[in-house]
């Protein structure tokens, strides 16, 4: 945890960046999911061909206006190196426009293989470098420590898994430890502590599905930004935020994937859509 000012040699930190992003695009986090289904709708091959044009058509259509673009790497890589490269371009591309990218990844694992992981993602001059990465802390969130350091060094962040939308998320999240407090509010505790008092956003968030419905049981108020994914085609509305985060709201980066993506392969429809979900949202997150 740190609460020192930034050197002036230092990157700015992903939690400034990514507020000034919100508070300048409207605060979304649009989803760059290439599904096999997704594909055939829009017309294309599931091939390489097929997430090249894919990927192409949505950095080009949202990176220069939207705050966050979270590129979910699995659907890449199952296309082997080629998907790869696709991913790694649109990275790049996507980054020179202007958006974050969160890269959606899910890595956890232990010692220097968390730090090669930490590595590939958050190294500047890696060419997967991200702004943010998302990890799992279930091999002990101090399993994450090459990871945060490395994102402190290089002014990135981290998207932690604390409480996930899937229902089998529950068995784990929800599991009570000896000293009485479940496993979901231990791995907010964490962030919180990283985070300290940075200004005017911390840079280690919590991934926490917008589909929860009431979570004023937990402590969402990290000084770091909250995750949202739902919004959209799981059934989650801009509308709801509030009832589901209260007083950290204002935190929330709300993530929609399919319900902007099935509106391509048009690009006006595309931005439209975007557009759309970024003014409900800043609407719903608005300070009374």
């Amino acid at each position: 945890m740190t609460d020192s000012p930034e050197t002036p040699d230092a990157p700015e930190p992903f939690g400034a960046r990514l507020r000034r992003a919100m508070d300048d695009r409207g605060p979304l986090c649009v989803g760059i999911d290439p599904h096999a289904s997704l594909l055939t709708d829009w017309g294309l091959n599931d091939d390489v061909a097929g997430l090249e044009r894919f990927s192409r058509t949505v950095v080009e259509a949202l990176a220069g206006r939207v705050a966050v673009l979270k590129p979910q790497s699995a659907f890449f890589e199952r296309f082997g190196s080629r998907g790869i490269a696709v991913l790694e371009k649109s990275v790049q591309e996507a980054r020179e426009a202007g958006a974050l990218v969160v890269m959606d990844a899910k890595r956890g694992d232990i010692g220097s293989t968390m730090a090669a992981y930490a590595e590939t993602f958050l190294r500047p001059g890696s060419p997967l470098f991200s702004d943010a990465l998302t990890v799992s802390p279930y091999l002990g969130y101090g399993s994450l420590r090459p990871a945060v350091d490395l994102a402190r060094e290089s002014g990135t962040g981290l998207f932690v898994l604390a409480l996930t939308s899937n229902p089998e998320g529950g068995e784990v999240q929800h599991a009570v430890r000896g000293n009485g407090q479940d496993v979901a509010s231990t791995v907010l505790a964490h962030l919180a502590a990283e985070n300290g008092r940075e200004t005017p956003l911390g840079s280690f968030g919590a991934v926490v599905g917008a589909t929860l419905g009431d979570l004023s049981a937990y402590d969402l108020e990290i000084n770091g930004p909250l995750l949202a994914p739902g919004i959209g085609a799981q059934g989650a509305t801009p509308a709801g935020l509030r009832g589901v985060f209260g007083a950290a709201v204002r935190q929330v980066v709300p993530n929609v994937s399919r319900g902007v993506l099935r509106h391509g392969p048009d690009t006006t429809a595309l931005r439209a859509s975007a557009d759309r979900f970024a003014e409900e949202i800043r609407a719903a997150v608005a300070v009374a």
